[in-house]
This record gives structure tokens, sequence and C-alpha cells, in this order.
């Protein structure tokens, strides 16, 4: 045990030093904790950037409790080493009955403030554990599929308390869901297979943020990228960026390496995958196992065991695929996660969301509401400030000119 919680901690320090903005904003404000007094409750994949951030929240006088917001995502060594500091509720290879009961154990620390990835937390406040968030003041959303689960209670006139939505902010969307999902589901995929991408053709399914920088790192590594979206305008900004772009039952017999990323059920479904290529890989960039067709995969197929985080099912005509991570979040379950200098923008934008909903949440009405423009502008600065990088400066007569005097 000893040994495991060393090794979490070389990980969390090895972060920490990659991760500049977090230490400006932790420099900056615990000398006043203004979270003193506040119980923050987090779900958040729980490796060594997310443990970074929590230990930056409790410097700020924050009590943490922490979870993973994934069955399979928690790094059992990370948990350890941050376990001398807090409560954490996670291990490795929960099952879904362990899962739901860390989430719930977190959530019993009564929180003032939601941290959440996917919004598993957000949705037990709305339903089983209504009474554990009297006191909670607001919600900070880190994903894609968060965000939407969020406006879907909203819309509902269900949503009781304020949140941010930290996915949609650019310093958030810009770069972690391109630069860092596109890095890290390709480190993930080739760590797990040990395969070429090189010369393979590789379907994307979904052309958002995410899909992008999945296509654009393929086209990188030298593969031939298909791109399929039910959107025709990211359809036509696929094809305008040189991606052929096809349905995907008509991708799959071309397809090599398959990587969903749409934040939808059902994106490849069953029956889409009797017509797939023999051997083909199938790997979820998107938060929940519903994208590709999983249960019906495994209760139809026969599935051997080949490598860890590979599974090759055997399909009724014969043909072969290749399921990654058991179709849940590969980047997360083979990989180590995105950048550590992707999330320090993504972990510095909840920071400061977190201490704006501290400050304003009782005054704001339960509504879905975008990241602060100061907030974003203040992590663009201290990431550039970080780099050395200096920028010019509108004049008097330009300010005037363009209407901001």
């Amino acid at each position: 045990m000893d040994e495991l919680r060393a090794r979490g901690w070389e990980k969390i320090r090895w972060v920490r030093d990659h991760m500049p903005v977090l230490a400006l904003l932790e420099e900056r404000y615990a000398p006043q904790r203004p979270l003193a007094g506040m119980r923050v409750a987090m779900a958040i994949p729980l490796e060594a950037k997310p443990a970074r951030l929590a230990l930056a929240l409790k410097a700020l006088g924050a009590e943490v409790a922490v979870t993973s917001s994934n069955p399979l995502s928690a790094k059992d060594d990370v948990a350890q080493a941050l376990s001398e500091e807090m409560a954490v509720y996670a291990r490795g290879e929960a099952t879904e009955e362990e899962y739901r009961e860390f989430l719930l154990r977190v959530l019993a620390l009564r929180p003032h403030l939601v941290l959440d990835d996917g919004g598993d937390l957000t949705a037990l406040l709305h339903g089983a554990a209504w009474d554990l968030g009297r006191e909670t003041l607001g919600v900070c959303e880190e994903t894609t599929t968060g965000v939407i689960r969020l406006r879907q209670l909203e819309r509902e006139g269900r949503l009781r308390f304020p949140a941010g939505a930290g996915n949609d902010a650019q310093m958030k969307s810009l770069f972690d869901n391109r630069h860092g999902t596109g890095q890290s589901v390709w480190d993930a995929i080739m760590r797990a297979t040990n395969l070429l991408v090189a010369g393979k053709t590789v379907l994307v399914v979904g052309y958002g943020w995410c899909g992008k920088g999945i296509a654009q790192r393929a086209r990188g590594l030298g593969a031939e990228v298909i791109v399929a979206e039910v959107d025709p305008v990211r359809a036509a900004e696929a094809l305008l960026e040189g991606f052929r772009v096809l349905p995907v039952r008509e991708a799959l017999p071309l397809a090599d390496f398959v990587v969903t990323a749409t934040g939808c059920i059902s994106a490849v479904t069953y029956a889409d995958l009797l017509c797939a290529k023999d051997g083909c890989l199938l790997a979820n960039a998107g938060h929940f196992d519903v994208e590709i067709e999983v249960k019906e995969l495994y209760a139809r197929g026969q599935v051997r065991r080949v490598r860890e985080h590979v599974e090759e099912i055997l399909l009724p005509n014969g043909k072969r695929v290749y399921l990654l991570a058991k179709g849940r979040l590969v980047n997360l379950v083979a990989g180590d996660g995105h950048p550590a200098e992707i999330m320090d923008l993504s972990f510095s934008l909840q920071l400061l969301s977190l201490l704006w909903l501290a400050q304003e949440g009782r005054a704001l009405r339960p509504q879905v509401y975008p990241v602060p423009r100061e907030v974003d502008l203040e992590v663009a600065r201290l990431f550039l400030q970080s780099r050395g990088v200096r920028l010019d400066e509108l004049t008097p007569a330009q300010r005037a000119y363009l209407g901001l005097a």
C-alpha cells in the first residue's frame, strides 16, 4: 500500500510541475482561503490531474470529497495518495453498484458546490439523493454529455440550482475537447493495441470538437479518415477539411479503426457492426458506454480477452471485431487521459467557476449559465503568461474605431 501511494504522489508531483496556470491561481487565492467553510463534491476521472485540482481546492479552504466519474477510470495509486489529504471513494475496477455507492458517499458531504463530469452527481441530487443537495449553491459541469443533461433538466423546469457550463467555455472546448481528446484517444488506442495507424482507414463518428481532434490526429498519424455525421453543417466542415464523409453503415466495411465521439446512444449499432470489416477495432471517446451497442455485442457474440483492455468478439456471421476498454472512455480506461498542459486550462476554468458560484450562487436563478467571459479571458492571459507570450494592445484610436471606447 505504501508503494502504491508513493507511485500516486509521483504522478501528482509530475503533473503539478506541468500545470502552471493552476499553480498561479493557487498562489493568488490560497492566502485568502475564499472557499473556507465550503464543502465541495467532485466526480471526475480520478487520475493525477484531477487530484491536483482537488488539492488546489483544499488549499483554498474547501472540504473536498472525491470519486471517479466512470467505473473504470480511477487510478488506484492516485486514489490512495489523495486519500491522505481528503475523503476519496474510488477504485480502478469498480462495479456499477460500487460506482453508484461511491457517488452517494461523496454526496453525503452535503455539498455547497459540485464539480461534475458527465452529470451523475447532478442526476442523483435531482433524484435519489435529493435531500443531500439542500445546501448546494451550484454545479460546474466539465463535459458535453453533462451539459446536455443539465439543459434537459432546465427545459423540464427541474433544475434546482445554478449550473456553470464549463464544457462550453472557449478555453475548454477549443483546447481540451480538440487537442486533449485528439492526442489522448490515439495514445490510448496505440498503447492498448500496439498496432500501426499509418496506412489504415479510420472512421470517426461525430465531428464536434472531440471528433475534430480525433480526425486531425489520425490524419497526422498517416491514416485515411472517414467522418460520419448527422449535422449537415459539421459534415460540410469535415468535407472541406479534406475528410471523406459517409454514413456509418457504408463506412464500416472500409474501416480498420472506429472511434465514436457523439454524446448520443447507438451511434454504431449491432446491426451496423454486422457490416464491419473483419478485424475492425472499436473505441469510444464519448462519456458513456452507450455510443457503441456494447450490450448487444456481448449478448450475441463470443467474447474473448486478447490483451489488457482489448476483447475479441466473434459475431454470428463469422467476422471479428475488437472492442477496446469495454466501450467506455478509451483515453481514460486504457490511457492516462488528456495531457497535463491541456487539463491545466480546463481545471483552472473550473476553479474560477467554483469561486464564482461560491460568491454568486445564492443570488442566481436555477438555470444553466455560460462561464463568465472574464474567467475565460483570465485563464487565457495566465496561459500566455506561463509561456512567456506577450500581446499587442489596441490603441485608444483603434478602440474608438471598434466602438469599444
